[in-house]
């Protein structure tokens, strides 16, 4: 899998951009705010529908846009597939209403120029992205590493990606009837039609997230002391808000070390006990006026030699962490698409030492097509540069150089 061509218009600080991508790995230099991240960006948006560096897609939309009459964007490729098909993407954010309040875009998706839903358009782009800020996997809240789990499993599984999708919307609307509630102004018998469609959905949720870190986990840990010189271990901990259990009596919890990953459940298994979480809390949730169980409160923690990475480790153990996740989760997807996903490491390089980048550059050499930022390309070793297509970056403007 890798892009032939991709076509920018308003994208960030890029007015208008045409570029055709060669095989192999591609090099981005240049200083910062040329655009480099923002070429990145646009083909992680085109493979997701979401930005990795903000939740406003009003701040995708080049500011030179501002005094026009109907503000847009447009991201279009052209993807090759491993078969030799080509596909044709666009993605394009319109302005709802001229001068509405709140400023609403509609995104309107296109493949081959068929409109499409997010949905529908699973597979024709994967990415792993490697970002400096994924450092937030292991020290920052819970919500950035539901957030990877959740961009990961979209790529690929549809069901998850349906369900999570209803999950939110479900949740936003049990919540509302809770505040409702508590205020005596609905009974609590309306919760049983949100109760049965949030836990539909959160059951499989639950399923997806703890058979993709049972996936991942083997061979991530295989990185992770590869990087240390099979000095430490690296494990992966699932912590569901609540506890679902083998048999669904008690006995045999994610709690339990070594069963957390390795014991695989199915929503059937999760979803009765989910039911029954919900009705046990039912009286605190109306109190408090939220729904305090479920995915939007799952947890995921790192352990290095049996000790929490994020409440005991050192920096560079959680930058080696993150590495391995972040190699392991390529091996997965191509494991799952039959073929190579897009890599996109933007100015990873630079904060790795010369060991774990030759061992990141080592283990991208076989990708179909990798995009990599820097503003230094001395840090690259001479046989990278050679073999790479090197391209610099100036105000939105592409030049290749020797």
């Amino acid at each position: 899998m890798r892009i032939e061509h991709l076509s920018l218009k308003n994208f960030r600080n890029y007015t208008r951009l045409e570029a055709s991508f060669p095989e192999g790995n591609i090099l981005l230099h240049g200083q910062n705010a040329q655009g480099k991240t923002s070429l990145l960006e646009a083909i992680y948006y085109l493979a997701t529908s979401t930005s990795p560096y903000t939740t406003s897609d009003r701040q995708l939309i080049n500011w030179r846009t501002e005094d026009e009459p109907l503000p847009f964007a447009q991201i279009s490729a052209e993807i090759l597939a491993t078969d030799r098909t080509i596909n044709r993407l666009s993605i394009t954010l319109v302005r709802e209403e001229a001068n509405s309040p709140g400023e609403r875009f509609k995104k309107e998706i296109r493949l081959n120029g068929v409109s499409r839903r997010r949905m529908d358009i699973l597979g024709v782009v994967a990415v792993v992205m490697f970002l400096p800020q994924d450092l937030i996997l292991v020290e920052g809240a819970p919500s950035n590493r539901r957030r990877y789990m959740d961009s990961t499993l979209n790529q690929i599984d549809g069901a998850y990606s349906e369900a999570l999708n209803t999950f939110e919307k479900v949740l936003v609307q049990r919540n509302a009837l809770l505040k409702q509630i508590g205020r005596g102004r609905s009974a609590v018998e309306e919760l049983e039609y949100w109760d049965e469609q949030l836990t539909e959905t959160a059951a499989i949720i639950i399923a997806g997230r703890q058979r993709f870190l049972r996936e991942i986990e083997n061979e991530a840990a295989q990185i992770y002391r590869d990087l240390t010189g099979n000095k430490e271990d690296l494990k992966l901990s699932y912590v569901p808000s609540f506890e679902p259990t083998a048999e669904g009596d008690g006995q045999l919890s994610f709690a339990i070390p070594g069963l957390d990953l390795h014991r695989q459940l199915t929503p059937d298994q999760i979803a009765p006990q989910y039911m029954e979480s919900l009705a046990q809390s039912r009286r605190e949730e109306v109190d408090r006026g939220m729904t305090l169980s479920g995915p939007q409160r799952d947890e995921l923690r790192f352990y290095v030699n049996n000790r929490d990475l994020g409440l005991y480790g050192s920096r560079g153990q959680a930058r080696t962490a993150v590495l391995a996740i972040k190699l392991a989760e390529l091996a997965w997807m191509r494991e799952k698409i039959g073929e190579y996903p897009l890599l996109l490491l933007d100015e990873v390089a630079s904060e790795l030492d010369e060991y774990r980048r030759g061992y990141l550059l080592e283990q991208i050499q076989d990708a179909s097509q990798a995009v990599l930022t820097t503003t230094d390309p001395t840090i690259f070793p001479n046989s990278f540069l050679d073999a790479a297509t090197v391209w610099e970056v100036n105000a939105g403007q592409i030049e290749e150089v020797a």
